[in-house]
């Protein structure tokens, strides 16, 4: 990447954060520890937060095929991490995961600190003037996270939580469409979907936004926590890409084909399946 190109790509970084996705802010960055590879490295240097489950996790052994994250202790688990896997075997390079904070995932990349995002991020328009995108590798839709014996636990519809005290994660689109709830009392956003649990299980908030994979994982994780799929005649307006979740590649990465077959040699059933089993080996809640 030109120095011309960096600089107007990273103009743009500022802006891109208030949009859609998901991931946990309060994990650390590794990332100046991993370096990057180019298309004929021997590593596939991949991003992600290992905070997100099931999406992504950080845990104490390789157990359900975890991997050991780069300069940092622990290893990284989940469906990103499954699915990294497979992308990686099919480029013939060994997977390289780096932790890193959400807000950084972006700037991580632009700077060639790691060659990919694999982190549960939808391709909206903002980031697309900053980064590319493959193809989607999953699709999801937004859902709530209540109490499972408090006042919304029978909510079905958006409506439902009119005067309801209910939050999201800190610069994403989940926070930003709370706005849609008429008469919500909405809350300050929060950094993790830890301190959203930990806030709606003290009853702090009523429920927080989130999207239907991590919104499984709560509530498996803990009965306390119940997830609601809202009527699809009131739910959340959203942009097709807000459902999408891609990998995230440098502007004009030559990855981007290879790894757009890798995918499409991914059937959904193994998707499914893939997503099936990294709720089921989510570590527990604390």
């Amino acid at each position: 990447m030109t120095g011309k190109t960096f600089k107007k790509t990273f103009a743009v970084l500022f802006g891109l954060f208030v949009l859609a996705g998901c991931g946990n802010g309060a994990t650390k960055d590794s990332s100046a520890t991993a370096g990057t590879s180019s298309a004929g490295s021997e590593k596939f240097v991949v991003g992600m937060e290992a905070g997100y489950p099931p999406f992504n996790w950080t845990q104490n052994d390789d157990s359900n095929g975890a991997v050991k994250i780069d300069g940092a202790d622990g290893y990284a688990g989940g469906y990103d991490v499954q699915m990294a896997k497979k992308v990686a075997e099919g480029l013939g390079k060994k997977l390289v995961i780096v932790k890193t904070e959400w807000d950084g995932l972006v700037p991580a990349l632009v700077s060639s600190k790691i060659d990919a995002i694999v982190a549960g991020m939808s391709p909206t328009d903002a980031r697309k003037e900053a980064i590319d995108f493959t193809d989607s590798y999953y699709t999801t839709e937004l859902v709530m996270v209540v109490k499972s014996d408090g006042a919304y636990a029978n909510a079905t519809k958006l409506s439902d939580f009119s005067g309801a005290k209910v939050t999201a994660q800190l610069n994403t689109l989940h926070y930003d469409v709370i706005d849609q709830i008429k008469d919500v009392k909405k809350q300050p956003a929060m950094d993790s979907f830890t301190s959203m649990r930990v806030a709606l299980e003290s009853g702090t908030i009523d429920a927080y936004v989130s999207e239907r994979p991590e919104a499984l994982s709560a509530s498996a994780a803990n009965p306390a926590f119940k997830m609601i799929e809202l009527d699809k005649a009131d739910t959340f307006e959203l942009a097709p890409a807000d459902s999408e979740i891609a990998i995230g590649l440098i502007k004009g990465s030559e990855l981007k084909d290879k790894i757009n077959a890798i995918l499409s040699g991914i059937t959904a059933e193994e998707r499914v399946q893939m997503m099936k089993d990294a709720v089921l080996n989510q570590p527990s809640a604390k």
